[in-house]
């Protein structure tokens, strides 16, 4: 099952953005769009299009679930949605990936030379 994730990585990032959003609480799209812009502190915007899109997409692939209207919700338009123990698995993988990443980054640019630094002789 954990090769299976892997063929999915490296998410795009909207992909990325809508499963991480998901993974506190049930969001419906404009929830959905909201944490996107807080948890990236407006770096990355998510569009309808770009985000519907992506969220069938998420759903065909059963890592994520159409939960529909709410009660009490006053806007009948509105559906809500929910990340899958599938989707919260290809999330997890995602970021150990990203950690890796990040670990190999640090530890490249702790050992490289700043460009002007002359080379050593021997």
């Amino acid at each position: 099952m954990e090769d299976d994730l892997h063929s999915f990585l490296p998410l795009s990032p909207a992909t990325l953005h809508i499963l991480l959003s998901l993974a506190g609480e049930d969001l419906h799209g404009y929830g959905i769009m909201q944490e996107v812009a807080r948890q990236s502190e407006g770096k990355y915007k998510l569009g309808p299009g770009t985000m519907y899109d992506n969220l069938q997409k998420l759903i065909q692939r059963e890592w994520v679930e159409e939960l529909g209207r709410r009660a009490g919700d006053e806007d009948p338009r509105r559906r809500y949605y929910r990340l899958t123990l599938a989707g919260q698995g290809v999330l997890e993988a995602e970021i150990a990936r990203l950690a890796e990443v990040v670990r190999e980054g640090r530890a490249r640019l702790q050992t490289a030379r700043p460009s002007n630094a002359k080379p050593r002789r021997a």
